[in-house]
């Protein structure tokens, strides 16, 4: 076991001969090491685990205490004047009275606006450089692997919580010691893959809930549109023209509902491909940190190849 990883297969130390990991008193090896058997990595199974685990307890906690700013925001001020005043005056038009008068439509629009900005928070935090490529995680990596210490490398990955370090946990352990030229490149950049194909999965939810609000809201307010017009013919109908502030009212509630659904959707659409931009753009910066440590390691290892090759004498 290595770094909570589980080794199989031969190796052979020539290819890394005298490029020694001096924290194992020897170069990558083991009797046994060369390749990563995937299934047996329990260790990075349980930290992507906890990962998701605190991604939705955050998301939660979040919601939950914007809907409550929400609410007072709403119904504060109408409260605290009732307790001064007794009765309640004519309050005058405001932004907040134009959203009460919406209608029943505008508690569905109410719960994306809280959920817009709630998922907006935690993506910002979630999708922060320190979170996926730590400064000093990058250093560790690149001064390991250009003296080919992979498992130094491992261990330092295996330690980190970032999107990097589990990543190069999964993929290092593919390193193959026996190939002096590419080091089991290929089977490396599979793994790579397969964490990242696995990995933005967990991302990818928080940021597509954007997508199904920017679409879901103009749809609910043009729902509440229809059921403020049919309120409207139906007093109509009712009233005639003797009574023009009630269907003033279902008039305004019809377009009330049609604004709001409208401005809760533009937002949502813009955050939606920001995020999943940024993802994109963290996601491939960790890619090619990882595709210089191994880039570096197989240098190395070529370098010393071909200074061996160079005839007695010759050496500049």
């Amino acid at each position: 076991m290595v770094g909570g990883v589980t080794w199989c297969g031969k190796v052979s130390d020539s290819a890394l001969q005298g490029r020694g990991d001096t924290r194992h008193n020897g170069p990558f090896k083991t009797p046994q090491t060369a390749r990563i058997c995937h299934s047996g990595d329990t260790t990075n199974e349980t930290i992507i685990m906890l990962h998701h685990r605190y991604y939705y307890t955050g998301a939660k906690a979040l919601l939950i205490i914007t809907g409550i700013f929400l609410v007072m925001a709403l119904f504060g001020p109408e409260l605290i004047a009732q307790e001064e005043g007794g009765e309640a005056e004519p309050a005058p038009t405001t932004m907040w009275t134009q959203i009460r008068q919406g209608g029943w439509a505008m508690i569905p629009l109410a719960i994306f606006s809280v959920g817009l900005i709630a998922l907006a928070v935690y993506n910002f935090l979630q999708l922060g450089k320190k979170k996926f490529i730590p400064p000093e995680l990058q250093e560790s990596l690149m001064a390991n692997m250009s003296e080919c210490r992979v498992r130094s490398a491992i261990e330092v990955s295996a330690e980190s919580p970032s999107y990097l370090g589990r990543m190069m946990a999964t993929a290092l352990p593919h390193v193959d010691a026996t190939d002096a030229e590419t080091l089991g490149r290929d089977d490396v950049d599979d793994a790579i893959a397969e964490f990242t194909v696995k990995e933005n999965r967990g991302y990818m939810a928080a940021i597509t809930w954007f997508s199904i609000i920017s679409q879901a809201a103009p749809m609910v307010g043009l729902l509440g549109t229809v059921s403020g017009m049919i309120k409207a013919f139906a007093t109509l109908g009712t009233t005639g023209a003797s009574d023009p502030s009630k269907l003033a009212a279902n008039i305004s509630e019809a377009l009330i509902t049609t604004a709001s659904g409208l401005v809760v959707a533009i937002p949502a659409l813009f955050v939606f491909f920001f995020f999943k931009n940024m993802l994109a753009k963290r996601v491939a910066e960790c890619h090619t940190v990882a595709f210089e440590a191994m880039d570096a390691s197989i240098a190395a290892v070529n370098a010393e190849q071909q200074f061996a090759k160079v005839p007695e004498g010759l050496h500049g």
